[in-house]
């Protein structure tokens, strides 16, 4: 819900860096804004929203540069509209503001993306592309090594919780996601020990991938995976140059 204008103190109202979607503010932009107002120049409301962390202010979802050019001149209570986002993610909000009249550059666009994505992994690259004005494939581009780190910890967490034993329901309501998800991770990485190459092709260093491809029967035990050796001798002598799992590994040793 969207409250009438009002207007509030602008010391208590804050630049918050985590959801501001531009690499810094242009001050002459500001220089110019601030002569609009000595003009009588009037702009539209700053947009902010409660602040989550500090009490009695505001952060800026739209505006900055107003503000900015209202703090230059000595203005008290600039003119502001406070939003109820119900629960849309506030980075995203700000940056769908922010393509108007001066939209977001290249990087500034991909580096929303990634903080995006990085605060909430569940928003799909649609709703991503919608705010930043970019269309699905290029928000796939810019977050697919992202995703990819994400899919490779939650297969992580499904698998070993297989092999603990708990049934499909209980891993899918302890990782609060649908239990036809767990069924297609599983059925999608049968033979998960023999696949160190395509891991390793995809970028990600020996440490994380003989983390995924441990196989823990309690807490601590990591036996009957693929210890740190066991992925360096896969890198040094893929089997797909017609050696055995256990003659890389004895190649690699020796």
């Amino acid at each position: 819900m969207t409250k009438a204008a009002t207007r509030i103190p602008i010391s208590d109202i804050i630049l918050d860096e985590e959801i501001y979607p531009r690499g810094g503010v242009d001050q002459k932009r500001v220089g110019i804004f601030a002569e609009n107002i000595r003009d009588g120049f009037k702009f539209d409301p700053i947009e902010v929203q409660t602040h989550p962390d500090l009490t009695g202010k505001y952060r800026i979802l739209d505006g900055v540069h107003r503000w900015s050019a209202y703090k230059a001149v000595g203005t008290a209570e600039p003119e502001v509209i406070i939003k109820n986002l119900d629960g849309v993610d506030p980075l995203l909000y700000a940056a769908k503001k922010a393509i108007g009249p001066r939209q977001l550059n290249e990087e500034e666009t991909r580096e929303t993306a990634r903080r995006a994505f990085q605060n909430n992994s569940r928003l799909t690259s649609s709703e991503i592309g919608k705010a930043i004005g970019r269309s699905r494939q290029a928000v796939d581009s810019y977050i697919v090594d992202l995703r990819a780190a994400t899919r490779m910890e939650l297969d992580l967490k499904i698998f070993r919780m297989n092999r603990l034993g708990i049934p499909q329901e209980r891993i899918a309501r302890r990782l609060g996601i649908a239990q036809a998800s767990i069924h297609n991770h599983l059925s999608g990485m049968p033979g998960l020990a023999n696949l160190i190459n395509a891991d390793l092709s995809r970028g990600f260093t020996v440490v994380q991938v003989a983390e995924k491809h441990a196989c823990p029967v309690g807490p601590e035990d990591r036996t009957g995976g693929w210890p740190e050796p066991m992925v360096w001798s896969k890198r040094a002598y893929p089997c797909s140059q017609g050696r055995s799992i256990w003659s890389s590994l004895r190649a690699f040793w020796v």
